[in-house]
């Protein structure tokens, strides 16, 4: 009775897992599909951010169940990178375009940048996790998910610092903008200059070690007899 049970909740997970996948496969691309019509016939009055502003916070807030599922031991992945990872996009998302007026980091050339380094990166990673789990990963596939982010992370890496920076300079003009200030019934204060400046500061360790890490992972799967003989 146990067995079974466990079979049909793994059965119910793994349907979930290939339905978040596609689901974020088809969303990245729909994203990337708008990036490329938006510059190829540019719509007067219509801005990149305005034209993809949905689809964005819904698939990249979307992300945010990767954090739950690599803590629940549904996926394989280290909780604290996946962390990493999702949070820094995130926080660009939320805490920086949605939270500056459009003259700063929406119109920043960060934005683009951005977003069709993590575009075609979320297009090759969720099909890639999609076709794993029916088994069937052609090699192509798995070369693009290992090689492509040797440029897409740096130039994504790039694309976030540039809207950090465009945050910064409207934090610094507006310091009252979201900040919450002493004295107060909370007794709490919150800089949301002070904020920016710190995560920013957090991609001076995170960006070399996850970066390290994805090279280690491509190692290990690309080659894996020298990734063996290495680590004896």
């Amino acid at each position: 009775m146990a067995g079974t049970k466990s079979k049909k909740a793994g059965a119910l997970a793994k349907l979930y897992l290939l339905s978040y996948n596609l689901g974020q496969t088809l969303g990245w691309s729909y994203i990337l599909y708008q990036i490329i019509q938006y510059y190829i016939s540019p719509s007067t009055g219509s801005s990149l951010w305005d034209k993809i502003k949905l689809p964005i916070i819904i698939f990249q807030n979307a992300a945010l169940l990767e954090i739950i599922h690599a803590a629940t031991g549904m996926v394989p992945s280290n909780v604290i990178i996946t962390t990493l990872q999702v949070l820094s996009r995130v926080i660009v998302v939320v805490a920086i375009i949605l939270a500056t007026p459009y003259t700063y980091a929406a119109s920043s050339p960060g934005l683009p940048l951005a977003l069709i380094a993590w575009s075609i990166t979320e297009i090759i990673r969720y099909f890639y996790y999609f076709v794993n789990l029916i088994n069937i990963v052609p090699y192509v596939l798995v070369w693009l998910r290992y090689t492509t982010f040797i440029i897409l992370y740096p130039l994504g890496i790039t694309g976030e610092l540039l809207c950090f920076y465009s945050a910064i300079k409207y934090a610094t003009a507006n310091p009252d903008s979201w900040s919450y200030t002493l004295p107060n019934k909370w007794n709490f204060t919150f800089s949301y200059l002070y904020f920016l400046v710190t995560v920013v500061l957090t991609y001076i360790p995170s960006f070399p070690q996850l970066y390290l890490h994805m090279f280690a992972q491509r190692r290990k799967i690309l080659n894996p007899d020298a990734a063996t003989k290495k680590t004896r």
